[in-house]
């Protein structure tokens, strides 16, 4: 029966998805165009919020549910890097040869102030380093990670304003909503987070048990099916969200930098409440231990990320980057047994964009980017 209720709650998840991704689309024109993408993809992922607190408390009643609370944020941030970012490139390059004809390769150029969101991936990819090697995460640990994310908020904040994304551009409900005078534009959003909120409430948790009961009757594994089909189903109007500022040539950095800024927040604060649900379910102060399979799980995420990284401190995106990206992650989702291999893979081409990285530091990319934008503004 657990698994029939899947025909709701599947379609749920994605209703509520929809709901805030909408309040959060409208709600990006009250404030600055950096720190509305950072919110923005804050707001948009408040489902996969909802998924990885249910399941940490799950796991905190059955202990032999730990290993999901892995299984989630590490498909999620995958998903993001392997899938998201070359979505974006590849919609927007072919968006491209439709308007102009144009079939050179050409590049997604990132502006100045996009370096604070490429940077801000690498603190907390260097802080991750550490919880894979000792193998838990505390509540020490989230209040670590919280702290690098409002740090990024911090300096979101001080950025100038940044001309907002016009109306126009927006979706058909979202550019209906805003097109309402002022105050029903606002009771329009604040109805679209109550309503997405109190779905969440009441789906999250048979959504987790329907998934579960589906990768039984399925013979799958459920770390899998939660790793891959929760956040897919909980980011695909985000996904959407991209993909409709994609098909604007001129908004496809945009929604390339919304979809590092939603990697950052689950880096940051999404892992960071984990020990806190976990040790609010055990009603003790506790910490989730990582078995050898999670560890390769996160190690496989953070140096994927790291990569990523290394493709935007050059503050641009090419083809074979986006590719590369793509081919890697789809190998790893199709042959899970390559993963061990693609961590080496992953890790020598980092160490090759890193080489060049220090060799040609002179160029411009997001460190000397940065440094000009807080010259300026911090």
């Amino acid at each position: 029966m657990e698994a029939l209720s899947a025909l709701w709650t599947f379609p749920a998840i994605i209703l509520a998805a929809l709901l805030i991704s909408w309040g959060a689309e409208c709600g990006q024109f009250f404030i600055s165009q950096g720190l509305a993408l950072a919110v923005l993809a804050w707001v948009q992922t408040l489902p996969e919020f909802a998924v990885e607190g249910v399941i940490a408390l799950t796991a905190a009643k059955d202990p032999s549910k730990l290993h999901l609370i892995t299984a989630n944020y590490t498909g999620s941030l995958r998903l993001f890097v392997g899938l998201g970012w070359p979505m974006v490139y590849f919609v927007s390059y072919f968006s491209r040869r439709l308007k102009d004809g144009s079939k050179e390769p050409w590049s997604i150029e990132l502006e100045d102030e996009h370096s604070v969101a490429v940077l801000s991936l690498l603190p907390a990819l260097l802080y991750f380093l550490i919880i894979y090697f000792k193998g838990t995460l505390n509540i020490f640990d989230g209040v670590v990670l919280s702290v690098i994310y409002f740090g990024y908020l911090y300096i979101l904040s001080k950025m100038p304003p940044h001309d907002a994304e016009e109306i126009e551009d927006l979706g058909r409900i979202s550019k209906y909503v805003m097109r309402n005078k002022y105050p029903l534009n606002i009771a329009w959003i604040a109805g679209f987070f109550i309503l997405g909120a109190l779905i969440l409430y009441f789906s999250a948790h048979p959504f987790l048990n329907s998934m579960l009961a589906i990768a039984i009757s399925l013979g799958v594994s459920q770390f899998v099916f939660v790793q891959w089909v929760a956040p897919f189903l909980s980011e695909f109007p985000e996904k959407l969200s991209a993909f409709y500022w994609a098909r604007k040539v001129n908004k496809a950095s945009m929604a390339l930098v919304n979809f590092v800024s939603s990697s950052i927040n689950q880096w940051t604060i999404l892992v960071a409440l984990i020990p806190f649900i976990y040790s609010f379910g055990m009603g003790k102060v506790s910490c989730v231990v990582f078995d050898g399979h999670q560890k390769v799980e996160i190690l496989l995420t953070i140096i994927q990320s790291y990569l990523g990284f290394l493709f935007l401190v050059s503050m641009d995106f090419q083809l074979f980057e986006a590719a590369a990206l793509f081919l890697l992650w789809l190998v790893q989702f199709l042959i899970p047994g390559t993963r061990g291999g693609i961590i080496w893979v992953y890790g020598a081409w980092s160490l090759i964009e890193t080489l060049r990285l220090i060799k040609n530091f002179q160029k411009r990319n997001a460190f000397n980017s940065f440094l000009q934008l807080s010259r300026k503004h911090l």
